[in-house]
């Protein structure tokens, strides 16, 4: 079975997946292994470098404060990026669920409802938090404006949306009822039968 975890920016889905890892479950972070596609993989490189030039990398590293700049000046590049990176990133992604020999696997990945991933998923699970407390985290986590923060949250979708098309939504305000909440769905996937 292969589960979506997702949540806003600040709802703290890293925390989440960090609990599904620690019940044994092999758990898929998209946006590092992104990351580290983006610099690894030679395809992969060039094309990037096709669609941003040279100044895509720096020191042989992925410049992703050139690149931030570039996509959220232009959101057509964003689109193009998201082309190269996406596609990569699923069949990196459905090569390691094979190799797992778990229950089921947990994809952490942040744009599930906003790139109409949804299908993909047997079950998706959503982390939500107050916007005060997800803003108050980010500012503290990435050492940027709450108006920055602010903005991110504003480009993606309403947690009430999202909540509309969840399996189940932990509310992440307090570790330890989100672990409660992260052991009651884990016992319950364990059960569940896989959704074809």
């Amino acid at each position: 079975m292969i589960i979506g975890l997702t949540g806003g920016i600040g709802s703290g889905k890293t925390t989440v997946a960090k609990m599904f890892k620690k019940l044994g479950v092999p758990v898929y972070d998209s946006d590092k292994e992104a990351k580290k596609l983006m610099n690894q993989s030679k395809e992969m490189r060039a094309a990037i470098v096709d669609l941003f030039g040279k100044k895509a990398y720096k020191k042989g590293k992925l410049n992703r404060k050139f690149i931030a700049g570039a996509v959220f000046a232009n959101k057509g590049l964003l689109s193009k990026l998201n082309a190269i990176v996406h596609p990569a990133v699923k069949s990196h992604f459905y090569d390691w669920a094979k190799k797992q020999a778990a229950p089921y696997v947990v994809q952490e990945t942040a744009l599930i409802f906003e790139n109409g991933m949804e299908d993909r998923f047997d079950r998706v699970v959503l982390v939500t938090a107050p916007e005060e407390m997800r803003i108050k985290r980010v500012t503290a986590r990435d050492k940027v404006s709450e108006e920055e923060v602010r903005a991110r949250i504003n480009n993606q979708l309403d947690d009430a949306h999202k909540k509309e098309k969840s399996d189940f939504v932990i509310e992440n305000i307090d570790l330890e009822t989100t672990r409660k909440q992260v052991e009651t769905i884990h016992r319950e996937l364990i059960k569940s039968p896989k959704v074809e």
